[in-house]
């Protein structure tokens, strides 16, 4: 049984009857999803709990860009994929796409403080799954340590929860005051990139507190949604290959790991 989570309930049960009758699937629900709100989280662990009593896959897929953007400027500079991909593209997005304040708040809480608050308000019944549960987190290229300018921020294997938050402190405060190339922090997606590096972080740190689950992260592909303005030039269901592979790992599969589509890559 597959329950499909969003915040948008027309947008949410819409996705859910695209499976059914598109992909002749039967086994998937709606249940509504706000990973901003508390109560919204328990309202789904108490569903599943009361009526499955444990949970054996958990994919975290929310995500916002965070950015003010002129969405119809982004397309007139038709700007080619590898240069999306590659970080030459920043100077060219100047003045169509504009880092806020507002927005990386919006970015960082959603990308990755909402991720950790659904994870570990799952974890119990993630405990219960017989065979061990499979945790997957979508990330993203932007979010790789090497691209970082920041070296202080390449010390993969020393972090904690608490220095993740001192450290989106620190690129907030960077961000308030106009410094964030002089202090080392991305310029291209700002909140995005650093919001996806934590979230490669906490993989790696709910990977050594859960052995007995295999935990991952994944980059999907550039794939052609709305968090990208639909310039990317892979379905969604090329993107989601990774993401079913990972979720659907053997009981002694890897964990703690970084995959760029199915394959695995380094992110640290």
């Amino acid at each position: 049984m597959v329950i499909l989570t969003a915040r948008n309930e027309k947008r949410g049960k819409a996705a859910v009857e695209s499976l059914r009758h598109e992909c002749n699937l039967s086994n998937i629900i709606y249940h509504p999803l706000d990973v901003l709100d508390d109560d919204s989280v328990a309202s789904l662990v108490r569903h599943i709990e009361s009526r499955y009593g444990k949970l054996d896959i958990l994919v975290n897929n929310a995500g916002v860009g965070g950015v003010v953007i002129d969405q119809d400027g982004v397309r007139a500079l038709n700007i080619d994929p590898s240069k999306w991909l590659s970080g030459a593209a920043a100077n060219l997005l100047e003045g169509v796409v504009i880092q806020t304040y507002d927005g990386a708040v919006e970015c960082l809480n959603t990308n990755y403080y909402g991720i950790r608050r659904v994870t570990e308000g799952l974890l119990p019944l993630l405990k219960q799954s017989p065979s061990g549960a499979r945790i997957l987190n979508t990330t993203s290229l932007r979010s790789e340590l090497k691209r970082m300018p920041n070296e202080k921020l390449r010390d993969a294997g020393a972090w904690d929860e608490q220095r993740i938050e001192a450290m989106l402190d620190e690129f907030l405060e960077a961000l308030r005051r106009g410094r964030l190339e002089e202090e080392g922090w991305p310029t291209m997606l700002p909140a995005y990139s650093v919001s996806k590096m934590a979230v490669n972080l906490y993989t790696r740190i709910l990977a050594r507190r859960l052995p007995e689950m295999c935990v991952n992260c994944v980059h999907p592909g550039f794939v052609r949604t709305e968090i990208n303005w639909n310039t990317g030039v892979m379905s969604p269901e090329e993107g989601a290959r990774g993401a079913v592979q990972l979720a659907l790992l053997p009981h002694d599969g890897p964990t703690g790991c970084y995959f760029h589509q199915t394959e695995l890559g380094v992110a640290w």
